[in-house]
């Protein structure tokens, strides 16, 4: 059959995967976010619904271990809108967790990480991970050591949460050159909250996947930046590196919160994408380039 997308109710051939969002949460919670987490499956739903409304397909949700991935009800949600769910394995930042859950499993990340990807009834169909600001921190090396090694037993992609945009080369440094990842098996989100030009760019030519993320109040001094670093990828052509996604991290952030949403994408960002780049760049970033991200062969003994 070729590679595969996993999502929470089975594998999809790359080609079936469709418009997709390739970089959002249906379901959320940190204490760095008090007050406004994702936990209604009601509003999710409706999330879901008005990007599929807009010809969405598929959603790959960020989400990792330990901040309400809710996979059950990803499940849910996929089979009643019809929807490719993709959840995701791994953990944030250290910050997001209380000391306790970090100590009891530092030792197994990578056995957990693969039992996410491998074994039912809702499979994982990522690793993601996160670094830290202009730098790796200890916690930031050993879970991308533990995903590096989930890679090698699965074939599974790793995203990783850029802190404000930086520190992609360090990044990159570690998982494909010290860990043996290959580039394009990487996601590398939130390029465009840093607003150089020359590491997006960089990035690229290494092999790497760039998934940028839709507009938010909390980082509205760089979004106005966004068509910039995609006309620069595009005219350098690395159109095949570019993702696009909500990354809906609050519930007012939500398009039924008056928020831009999941919906955004398609109701605003694919119309103005076309009119500025062209149909063939806005299909290779929301239906070609993600099909190629989040696919794999994948290993399922781990061997």
């Amino acid at each position: 059959m070729g590679p595969v997308v996993r999502t929470v109710l089975r594998d999809v051939p790359a080609s079936e995967l469709g418009v997709c969002d390739a970089h959002d949460h249906l379901f959320l919670r940190s204490p760095r976010l008090p007050g406004q987490e994702l936990d209604d499956a009601g509003a999710a739903g409706e999330e879901l619904r008005a990007f599929r409304r807009l010809g969405g397909r598929a959603v790959v949700q960020w989400t990792p271990r330990g901040m309400g991935r809710r996979r059950a009800d990803l499940a849910a949600l996929a089979s009643a809108t019809g929807a490719h769910v993709v959840a995701a394995t791994g953990l944030h930042q250290a910050v997001h967790y209380a000391r306790e859950y970090l100590e009891r499993d530092r030792d197994r990340l990578a056995e957990l990480f693969v039992r996410d990807l491998t074994e039912g009834p809702v499979r994982a169909g990522l690793v993601k991970v996160a670094g830290g600001f202009h730098g790796l921190d200890e916690h930031a090396r050993h879970v991308m050591t533990a995903a590096a090694q989930a890679h090698h037993a699965t074939g599974a992609a790793i995203a990783v949460h850029l802190e404000l945009g930086t520190g992609a080369l360090d990044v990159l440094d570690l998982l494909c050159g010290k860990l043996d990842v290959p580039p394009d098996r990487v996601v590398l989100g939130h390029l465009n909250r840093f607003p150089d030009l020359r590491l997006p760019l960089r990035a690229a030519r290494e092999g790497a996947f760039l998934a940028f993320d839709g507009p938010s109040r909390a980082h509205h001094a760089t979004d106005w930046r966004l068509f910039d670093a995609l006309t620069a990828l595009a005219e350098a052509g690395h159109a095949d590196r570019v993702l696009l996604g909500g990354d809906t991290t609050t519930a007012a952030a939500r398009s039924s919160a008056d928020g831009p949403g999941m919906p955004y994408l398609l109701r605003v960002l694919r119309p103005a994408l076309t009119k500025e780049l062209g149909e063939d760049f806005t299909h290779r970033v929301f239906v070609t380039n993600p099909a190629r991200a989040f696919a794999a062969d994948w290993q399922e003994s781990g061997s």
